[in-house]
């Protein structure tokens, strides 16, 4: 006697399609010699191949020899991580003179790469600090909102940050919106090179989002996904991270090496903590121990074994300065190519925005359809936001989609 029993996974409706995913398996289906993927955020040559840095090469060397010898091995590390990995992005980060530093109240947590350190954040504050409110800029990287979320918190906001209008930063807007945060929220603030606008805040504005964050009681939680990536500066990127922690404040700041290493898939990445006094950090860490222990165990060592071979070897760290600069430059160099191709077609609108923005992203101001025209029409596969990767353009395809970005615009402008 046979009869269909309900599976329990009956009741299951599909998921909305990660939008940035969805568009990679879109280009790959598509047969047009001329697509080109303005999608997803990973450095491409300009040959538009993956980039595997050659300290990044020398350094799996050094690993792959030592596994051989049998100086490390496959055991699990330690629940927060390796310890040299996390000491060295620290520094990176805050910059060997820091004052947290010196005085040993700043310390590093390896993590699943920035995502993972964003998450471990999220979790610490809002199961041992109790926070609810987290405010993230409008627009942000489309997973700072889930990962909140999916950490408990329950009060998401925004604070205003781009101008589509002005193709600006909305800086009376965003000021407004901070000033309102009750006391105690959570801020995230792009440490650099802002996903996905390109438009990051001047010195003097970020002395005032700090002054706000002084007088408002709010806590500082930095996203830093491309440190040396912007500029081309290990320093300069790191500058607005480091000005907060010159006026005191205690703050977390997630760091990933997906992009300044190119170690997209090995999930690399550090949660910085500073705090203002070095005897809290006991405990601390003993309550961060617990809610990684339930997550994941403990973090895999392959990626930061590389960025740990790099940063503590004087020679290797040069050499990845210097990929850094070649990434960083190419990027540059392709913005510069593309506003020039689109105003030399005669393309209407302002198109300064382009170069005057930094980092992987540009925030062309695009319009949904406009966007969409471009990937049916034109195989140029965009976030329909308008969002465009850099790294995507290359000295092969850069008048291809300067002319088809001008044809778009020309046909749907207002």
């Amino acid at each position: 006697h046979f009869y269909k029993r309900m599976s329990v996974f009956d009741c299951i409706t599909a998921a909305p399609p990660i939008e940035v995913f969805q568009l990679g398996r879109d280009f790959a289906a598509d047969s047009n010699p001329d697509k080109v993927s303005l999608g997803v955020g990973a450095y491409r040559t300009e040959q538009g191949k993956p980039w595997i840095l050659p300290v990044v090469k020398k350094a799996e060397k050094i690993l792959a020899e030592r596994i051989e010898k049998e100086e490390i091995n496959h055991e699990y590390l330690p629940v927060l991580g390796l310890e040299s990995f996390a000491t060295a992005a620290t520094a990176m980060l805050l910059g060997d003179d820091s004052p947290a530093l010196g005085e040993s109240r700043a310390f590093g947590v390896q993590c699943l790469s920035g995502t993972g350190a964003l998450r471990n954040g999220a979790e610490f504050l809002k199961r041992i600090c109790g926070s609810n409110i987290v405010y993230y800029s409008d627009p942000t990287w489309g997973n700072h909102g889930l990962i909140f979320k999916n950490a408990g918190f329950t009060e998401l906001r925004k604070y205003r940050y781009w101008d589509p209008s002005a193709k600006s930063l909305a800086w009376e807007g965003m000021m407004e919106d901070l000033n309102n945060a009750p006391a105690k929220s959570i801020i995230i603030l792009h440490a650099c090179a802002h996903n996905p606008t390109g438009v990051d805040c001047t010195k003097e504005q970020w002395e005032k989002i700090a002054d706000i964050c002084h007088e408002k009681d709010l806590f500082p939680f930095f996203d830093c996904a491309y440190q040396g990536f912007a500029s081309g500066c290990l320093d300069t990127d790191a500058w607005a991270v480091r000005y907060f922690v010159s006026r005191g404040f205690e703050l977390f700041c997630s760091q990933s090496f997906s992009k300044n290493f190119g170690l997209y898939n090995e999930r690399a990445g550090n949660l910085t903590i500073v705090m203002k006094d070095q005897a809290n950090m006991v405990n601390f860490k003993s309550q961060l121990t617990l809610i990684i222990r339930a997550m994941y165990s403990n973090p895999p060592a392959h990626g930061a074994r590389i960025v740990d071979t790099v940063l503590s070897n004087p020679e290797l760290y040069q050499e990845w300065r210097e990929c850094i600069k070649i990434m960083s430059s190419r990027i540059i160099d392709m913005r510069s190519g593309l506003r020039k191709r689109i105003e030399d077609l005669g393309t209407p609108g302002s198109w300064s925005h382009i170069t005057t923005q930094i980092g992987m992203f540009s925030y062309t101001g695009l319009t949904e359809e406009m966007c969409l025209f471009l990937q049916k029409e034109k195989s140029l596969y965009m976030l329909k936001s308008g969002r465009i990767s850099m790294c995507g353009v290359t000295p092969g395809n850069i008048d291809y989609v300067a002319k088809a970005i001008n044809e778009a615009v020309t046909k749907f402008q207002q």
